[in-house]
C-alpha cells in the first residue's frame, strides 16, 4: 500500500487553523494511506493555538505539527503583514520539506510527498511546491461565491482594465454567474475596494489559477450557483467539502471551561427559544459610542440577550480584542441593573455551544463565513451586521440569495485595523433588526431548518461533500506513481 503525505500550510490565526485541521481530520479518517504534516507560522504567541495543537497531537497520530522559526515583525507592522509573514517563511518551509523528502527517500515505509494544501493567504508557497515537483491545492476558508467574485474582479481588472475602486460608493449592480441576483456594488467586499488590500487580492486570484485545485469550506446545496460557475474550465477544479466546523472546542483551557459552565447555567434558566445571541467574531469589537447604541437597542427591543462584548485593541494595531475587566465602564448607566433579569454580558464566547442551546433563537453576527456555517448547522437565523473582509458579500448571500436571515445593515463596513472613526448604527436600527430577527416568519425558520438538514447530510456517506472529498483523494493519493 503506497502511503502519501500532504503538507498543510495555514496562516497564523485560530479560525483558519481550526478549519484546516478539521479538513485534515476528515482526510486521514477517510483514507488510511494518508498522513498530514502542518507547518505552523506564528506571528505572535497565542496560547490558544498551542493548546489546540497539543489536543490534536494527542488525538490524531497521522497528523503532526512543526513550528517554523519565528520572524518577529516590528511593533507597527503594516496591514500586509499576513503576506509579509508568508514570504519570510519560504526558506523555513523549504528546509522542513527537504527533511520530509529525505526521510521518504531513505525509508521505504515513509510516505511519499504528494502535494501542498495552502491557506488562501499562502499562495507564495506555490513556488516552493513547484520546486519539489508536487501540486499545490488551495484551502479556502471563505465561501464559493467569494472565490468566484475574486476571479471576476481580477478578470475585470486585468482584461478590461477596470479599477474595482471605482465601485466604491457606486449605485451600480453587478451581474455574475455565481449569484442568482444582481450584486449591489455597495456590498462588494471591503478587501476588493481597499487600495492597500486590492493588489494582494488580485495577486492571490492570479496565483489561485496556478493551483491544481481549490478546496472550499462550503457545500453544493448552499452555493449551487457559485459552484456551477466553475464548470466552464477556465479555473482550477473546486472541491466543496464543507461545512467544516470545530464542534468540540478542542484546546479550551480550564478558565474557558469554567466560563462556559456559567454561560450554560444562565441559558438553562431561560425559556426555550427566547434568547438573541450577539457576537462579532474573533476580531469584532466596537467603540464606546456604538456599544451604548447596542445596549439601548437591546433594552428597547424587550428581548432576552446574551452579548459577547469585547474590548477593542489599541488604535492602529493588529492585536485581537480582549475581555473587559468591568463592562460597566462602557455601558449606559443603570443598563446592567435594568436588564439583570433578561440579559447577560460575556466576553469570550463558546459560540457553537451557545448556538446549539435550545434557548437561543437568533444570532446578531458579523457574518464571518464560519459563523454563517455554524448558524446554518444549528438552524439559528442571523441578523447581519458585517464589518470587514468579505463579510458584506456573506450578508448579501444569507439575506438576499438564500432568504435565511434579516438585515441590521448589510453595507456596513469598517477598517480591519480600526482607527476608531467608524460609523455608528443607531439604537433604533438595532432594535428594529433584533425585533425582525426574533419575530421571524415561520416559513423562513422552516427554510433554515431544511438547509440545516442539508448541511449535515452533505457530510454523510454518499452526501455531496463526502463525494467531493473522495474525488480530492482520488486526484492526490491515487495519482501517485
Amino acid at each position: 500500500m503506497k502511503k502519501a503525505e500532504l503538507v498543510f500550510i495555514p496562516i497564523t490565526g485560530i479560525s483558519h487553523l481550526l478549519s484546516s485541521v478539521e479538513v485534515a481530520k476528515l482526510l486521514v479518517d477517510r483514507d488510511e494511506r494518508l498522513s498530514i504534516t502542518f507547518l505552523i507560522m506564528k506571528l505572535r504567541f497565542d496560547p490558544k493555538i498551542d493548546r489546540f495543537i497539543n489536543s490534536v497531537n494527542t488525538a490524531c497520530n497521522r497528523i503532526r505539527f512543526i513550528d517554523l522559526p519565528k520572524d518577529e515583525p516590528g511593533p507597527n507592522q503594516p496591514r500586509k503583514s499576513i503576506f509579509s509573514l508568508t514570504e519570510t517563511q519560504i526558506p523555513h518551509v523549504k528546509d522542513e520539506v527537504s527533511k520530509l523528502v529525505s526521510q521518504s527517500e531513505s525509508s521505504p515505509d515513509s510516505p511519499t510527498l504528494s502535494g501542498f494544501v495552502l491557506d488562501m493567504f499562502c499562495t507564495p508557497m506555490i513556488d516552493v511546491a513547484n520546486e519539489f515537483g508536487v501540486p499545490s491545492y488551495i484551502f479556502l476558508t471563505s465561501g464559493a461565491a467569494f472565490l468566484s467574485l475574486q476571479f471576476y474582479i481580477q478578470a475585470l481588472h486585468d482584461e478590461q482594465k477596470v479599477d474595482p475602486a471605482e465601485f466604491k460608493g457606486s449605485d451600480a449592480e453587478l451581474v455574475m454567474p455565481c449569484l442568482a441576483n444582481p450584486l449591489p456594488a455597495k456590498v462588494l467586499p471591503s478587501v476588493l475596494l481597499d487600495k492597500e488590500w486590492l493588489p494582494h487580492m488580485l495577486s492571490q486570484a492570479r496565483r489561485f489559477r496556478e493551483s491544481k485545485g481549490i478546496i472550499i469550506n462550503t457545500f453544493e446545496e448552499l452555493e449551487s450557483h457559485a459552484i456551477d460557475s466553475f464548470s466552464k474550465g477556465n479555473t482550477p477544479p473546486v472541491y466543496p467539502v464543507g461545512p467544516i466546523l470545530n464542534l468540540n472546542r478542542d484546546g479550551d483551557c480550564d478558565e474557558e471551561s469554567d466560563k462556559y459552565k456559567d454561560i450554560k447555567q444562565w441559558l438553562d434558566d431561560q425559556p426555550l427559544s427566547s434568547v438573541v445571541y450577539l457576537c462579532f467574531g474573533s476580531r469584532g469589537s466596537f467603540g464606546v459610542d456604538q456599544v451604548k447604541e447596542i445596549a439601548w437597542g437591546l433594552e428597547q427591543s424587550g428581548h432576552r440577550f446574551l452579548w459577547s462584548l469585547r474590548k477593542p485593541p489599541p488604535k492602529g494595531t493588529m492585536e485581537p480584542p480582549s475581555d473587559y475587566t468591568n463592562p460597566r465602564d462602557v455601558l449606559p448607566e443603570g443598563f446592567l441593573e435594568r436588564t439583570a433579569n433578561t440579559g447577560k454580558i460575556i466576553g469570550w464566547a463558546p459560540q457553537t455551544d451557545i448556538l446549539a442551546h435550545p434557548s437561543v433563537v437568533g444570532f446578531v453576527s458579523h457574518c464571518g463565513w464560519n459563523s454563517i456555517l455554524e448558524s446554518i448547522w444549528f438552524g439559528v437565523p442571523i441578523a447581519a451586521w458585517p464589518l470587514y473582509a468579505e463579510q458584506q458579500l456573506n450578508a448579501f448571500q444569507i439575506i438576499v440569495e438564500l432568504g435565511l436571515g434579516v438585515e441590521i445593515k448589510m453595507d456596513y463596513r469598517r477598517e480591519f485595523i480600526s482607527d476608531g472613526n467608524e460609523d455608528v448604527i443607531s439604537a433604533g436600527e438595532i432594535e428594529r433588526g433584533v425585533r425582525c430577527l426574533m419575530e421571524l416568519r415561520d416559513e423562513k425558520r422552516e427554510k433554515l431548518k431544511e438547509m440545516s438538514g442539508k448541511s449535515r447530510k452533505a457530510l454523510e456517506n454518499g452526501g455531496s461533500s463526502f463525494t467531493w472529498l473522495g474525488r480530492f483523494i482520488q486526484d492526490t493519493v491515487d495519482q501517485l506513481p
